[in-house]
């Protein structure tokens, strides 16, 4: 039996490390496969596999409420930062699609359209994968939510046109210096938010945060096959045998954030020390009896 659970428990942990490998760049992936991770190495030495399965259920439906929770906060901290109805971008998905909840970045947009506040909200359609197309702009015509899409390369002249009140998207990793990684094109927006003087909100659990990295420098980014620039489903774009550059996820530094919205509050610079303490008090907590 001893021989057989420790069989067991090393097959299981292959297996999260092939989850771990599908993608380096989001955090939050590893904060959860950690947790479960720890379910595994903390169970007696008899445990079945069986026993295993069901602890690993039950941690896995503790880490989806913990999520729907987290999205929730971050709505209701997101939305207070608009007391007037607004104009806003967002990028890539970051709703019920991507999380456990409402969303991050959406779970705000979603509470500031129940409150009335929002005006529009501007969709890039966040090239090549096309996620704000194919899944933003489904979540929000199926809330009612007054949205207009756009390609990603019109969203400076929205900007310099005065369209855009505010810009806010989500994170796939924070460093401890506030630089962050998220979806292609974000550093993009930054820089062009920056020249214009347009708020920049990052809205992310602090599951996001990577204390273990102290800027985005030490962030890795996951490059993707050629196929996803060259074609958009059976539909070709570009001559076979082109070769292509596809980072998924690109490096915002820190001094373009205007806040990070987390489910313990907004985060205002200095951010190693803001998302320090938010890392600690929401470990301590997750800790807690």
């Amino acid at each position: 039996l001893g021989a057989r659970s420790a069989h067991d428990r090393a097959t299981i942990i292959r297996h999260i490390e092939l989850l771990a490998a599908t993608r380096p760049t989001a955090v939050n992936l590893f904060w959860a496969l950690d947790r479960c991770r720890a379910i595994v190495h903390g169970a007696a030495s008899d445990t079945s596999m069986s026993g295993l399965a069901v602890a690993l259920l039950a941690e896995a439906r503790a880490i989806h409420a913990d999520d729907a929770r987290a999205c929730q906060a971050i709505a209701q901290h997101g939305s207070s930062l608009f007391p007037s109805p607004v104009r806003l971008l967002t990028h890539c998905n970051t709703g019920a699609l991507a999380t456990g909840g409402i969303g991050t970045a959406l779970g705000v947009i979603r509470a500031m359209a129940q409150a009335g506040r929002t005006a529009v909200v501007w969709v890039d359609e966040t090239r090549p994968l096309l996620q704000g197309a194919r899944l933003t702009a489904w979540e929000l015509q199926c809330d009612g939510i007054p949205y207009r899409l756009i390609c990603d390369n019109m969203a400076g002249a929205l900007m310099a046109g005065g369209q855009v009140d505010a810009i806010i998207i989500g994170a796939d990793r924070i460093a401890r210096n506030g630089d962050f990684a998220n979806k292609i094109g974000t550093y993009s927006l930054a820089a062009l938010a920056h020249l214009h003087g347009i708020p920049f909100y990052v809205a992310a659990p602090t599951s996001t945060i990577d204390d273990t990295i102290d800027d985005g420098g030490g962030i890795p980014v996951e490059v993707r096959q050629d196929d996803e620039i060259c074609a958009v489903g059976e539909k070709r774009l570009a001559p076979a045998g082109s070769v292509t550059w596809n980072p998924a996820f690109d490096v915002t530094p820190h001094g373009m954030v205007t806040a990070f919205i987390t489910e313990l509050g907004v985060l205002y610079s200095p951010y190693a020390e803001a998302l320090g303490n938010a890392r600690e008090k929401a470990s301590a907590s997750r800790s807690a009896p």
